[in-house]
């Protein structure tokens, strides 16, 4: 797998490609546990921003380390942050996070071991989730006396509904992965050593399939926050768009000639 690294040698998040399969992955490594400071923020919105533009890439991954997805924020910054200061890294956070689940590609996290606060908000970014057994997800940010600041009040419900996302939230317990598939936080859970290889293959998968995936995961997304005749007609101009594109043609004549499920797309 090829490097790419950001503008930095010490960025705190770099992006590999591998270009036989078209699957890119974020790396946070921000020893020891991934902590998330403002600079490690802006270096994700960099990798994204540089993946997103790349026509070698079709699919992105997110993943830490075996210890840490991603422990939460670098709380040693809160202390410096008045009213303004913490406005500010909101937005730098909301930035990078935003940039990350408006890609048009599928992304998918990798999470093992812990994945608080920000880690956690990171997660919830991307379109789904793949877990270790060992990993522990939440919100814990009431227990510093603030509240998710990255999205937590407002990706969490979405997927685990209300009532789940108050408990996690107002208490800020970790959940481990019996209770999280339970309750749709996340997508599949799998031994440690076998979690990376499994997102991987899953990712290859999406980096191969038709253009209209993107179209798929912007009806969703787009759809979720709209009233259901306006999402209903969202979906009308997207279906039409799909057929503009090179492998509409491609999917339709393998169907007729083949059958389901042989189609080699081309991702246009």
């Amino acid at each position: 797998m090829a490097a790419h690294p950001g503008t930095s040698g010490t960025t705190a998040v770099r992006l590999e490609v591998d270009p036989s399969t078209r699957v890119g992955t974020l790396v946070l490594d921000r020893p020891p546990l991934n902590a998330l400071d403002l600079a490690a923020w802006r270096d994700l919105e960099a990798a994204v921003t540089d993946a997103a533009g790349r026509d070698d890439v079709r699919a992105l991954l997110v993943r830490g380390g075996p210890r840490a997805f991603a422990a939460g924020a670098d709380v040693s910054e809160f202390a410096d942050w008045d009213v303004a200061g913490a406005a500010a890294a909101a937005a730098t956070i909301h930035g990078a996070l935003d940039a990350l689940a408006a890609v048009p590609m599928v992304t998918i996290a990798v999470v093992a071991g812990y994945a608080l606060g920000g880690g956690c908000e990171l997660a919830l970014a991307c379109d789904l989730r793949f877990a270790a057994d060992n990993a522990k997800i939440g919100q814990p940010e009431v227990l510093l006396g603030v509240l998710p600041g990255g999205g937590g009040t407002q990706r969490l419900p979405r997927l685990v509904g209300v009532g789940r996302a108050k408990d996690l939230v107002l208490t800020g317990r970790m959940v481990d992965m019996v209770e999280a598939p339970a309750i749709g936080l996340v997508d599949r859970v799998l031994p440690a050593d076998e979690v990376l290889a499994a997102a991987t293959a899953q990712a290859v998968t999406f980096a191969a399939g038709p253009a209209s995936l993107a179209l798929a995961k912007r009806a969703i997304d787009d759809g979720a926050d709209l009233p259901l005749g306006e999402a209903l007609a969202l979906e009308q101009r997207l279906f039409a768009d799909a057929f503009a594109t090179d492998d509409r043609a491609i999917g339709v004549r393998s169907f007729l000639a083949d059958g389901p499920g042989v189609a080699r797309f081309s991702g246009r």
